[in-house]
């Protein structure tokens, strides 16, 4: 299992992507620091208070209720704190949607409670990837994160993932990858990710989707360039197309026949019938 956890590990998962490396920096650099100097300004704050404030120092407390200066503070630092902080934040949001060039699409269906995957650049098929279950797990594999088909991917190849929903809401989640993205249905969304390390990685749905919401994990397995090609190969024979294949000659022309208005009757057949009512009369 690429970047499985270790005990005792802090921090996020480790990026496997341009966009999970660009997410843990902006959390490390940015989001930490300013977490962190909040957290002991507010502590600092309050050792202040109690030991200056206390009831044996301070027997007569201060009735005031105003302080133009701490309001207009307490009120100014933590929009400047925001600002700061929209700039990488934006910048990150905005290259989570913006690709060029991507070299394989794969588009993916949430269902209750599966997933479907095509593959449209190689071939339209498309299967589905359901959980294991527990009685069927082989020696190795997961509990509650096995797929019986999982999703195969190249390595150091750029992929547009888009993805919506067949009947409700449902989220594509794989930390390592730096993607958590909604399905929705009746739309399209779309991002990328580009693996640079090969391997088996995890992810569930994130978005509550029903009674068996815990149980549509995501299985991606990263090979190499030329396992990719081999694996394309075998699945294009396995899997059904997503665009149903050209109707049999034969089929066809039963149907063309059925869909053909029968031709009114000549004359003679018109003759022959009138005479038959006649002597049925």
């Amino acid at each position: 299992m690429a970047a499985e956890p270790q005990p005792w590990q802090l921090g996020l998962p480790e990026p496997v992507t341009p966009l999970a490396r660009q997410m843990a920096e902006f959390h490390n650099l940015w989001l930490m620091p300013i977490i962190t100097g909040i957290v002991v300004l507010v502590l600092v704050l309050l050792l202040f208070v109690v030991f200056r404030f206390r009831e044996s120092r301070n027997p007569t407390p201060s009735k005031t209720t105003h302080n133009t200066v701490l309001e207009i503070l307490w009120t100014a630092v933590p929009i400047i704190i925001l600002v700061v902080i929209a700039f990488p934040s934006l910048r990150l949001l905005y290259a989570t949607e913006r690709f060029e060039d991507a070299e394989m699409t794969l588009k993916i269906v949430g269902h209750q409670w599966y997933w479907s995957y095509e593959y449209p650049d190689h071939g339209n098929f498309t299967f589905d990837a359901n959980l294991v279950p527990e009685d069927e797990l082989q020696p190795g594999q997961k509990r509650l994160m096995e797929t019986d088909n999982p999703v195969v991917l190249s390595v150091d190849t750029k992929v547009r993932l888009q993805m919506t929903s067949a009947d409700v809401l449902h989220n594509w989640a794989i930390s390592d990858f730096g993607v958590r993205m909604d399905t929705v249905p009746g739309r399209l969304n779309e991002t990328w990710v580009e693996v640079n390390q090969t391997g088996t990685y995890y992810g569930f749905c994130s978005e509550l989707c029903g009674v068996n919401h815990a149980y549509m994990p995501i299985m991606v397995r990263v090979v190499s360039k030329d396992d990719f090609q081999a694996w394309v190969k075998e699945a294009q024979q396995t899997h059904a197309r997503v665009d149903s294949p050209d109707t049999p000659p034969a089929q066809l022309a039963a149907d063309t026949a059925l869909a053909e208005p029968k031709s009114a009757p000549d004359d003679s057949q018109q003759a022959v019938a009138s005479a038959a009512l006649k002597e049925s009369r």
